[in-house]
């Protein structure tokens, strides 16, 4: 004590050795919450911005054969983060996952027949057309092609839709 004292008489304060370790995890820990918070916030704002393959190339994916997908059924396909609904009639949509109100990845619930977005509630039917808001328009789409009985998929550009229309469905034996 009298050492501390004597050392605030001249002006200088030493913290005693426990006080200074403390402050500085407290200022480490700091600067990491900081980290991960301008690191949060990037990825934030250049989450889902690919446009385009290499160099505005096309990125087609093979879904799988025309037969795996049966009427009346919707197929999360994890190569192109999408979605391949066949109707009953069945004509084919490739949709995207991304909700239309905030781009929230928006699921299957096959329990209710519907997309329903867990961030704000938005609802959509298997055709992508929106049931309940907020948001305001369907999900996008990708155009759809066959080739020797396969279903393929270019996810490199989603084209933006207000509704469904049935000239968007691709039935097999077309060119998409």
């Amino acid at each position: 004590m009298r050492l501390m004292a004597e050392d605030k008489k001249n002006g200088s304060s030493v913290q005693p050795g426990r006080r200074r370790f403390l402050s500085k995890i407290w200022i480490g820990l700091g600067l990491v919450a900081l980290a991960e918070c301008v690191a949060g916030g990037i990825g934030f704002f250049i989450s889902g911005r690919k446009i385009g393959g290499v160099n505005g190339s096309t990125e087609i994916i093979v879904a799988g054969e025309i037969a795996d997908f049966p009427s009346g059924t919707v197929t999360f396909i994890h190569a192109g983060n999408c979605y391949l609904s066949r109707l009953e009639n069945g004509g084919f949509l490739a949709l995207s996952r991304k909700c239309t109100h905030l781009g929230c990845a928006v699921p299957w619930v096959v329990e209710r027949n519907q997309f329903e977005c867990p961030c704000h509630a938005s609802v959509f039917d298997n055709t992508g057309n929106v049931i309940k808001s907020p948001a305001s328009r369907a999900l996008d789409l990708y155009h759809i092609s066959f080739d020797r009985n396969h279903v393929h998929i270019d996810v490199s550009r989603p084209v933006k839709r207000t509704n469904f229309n049935a000239d968007q469905l691709v039935f097999p034996g077309e060119i998409g």
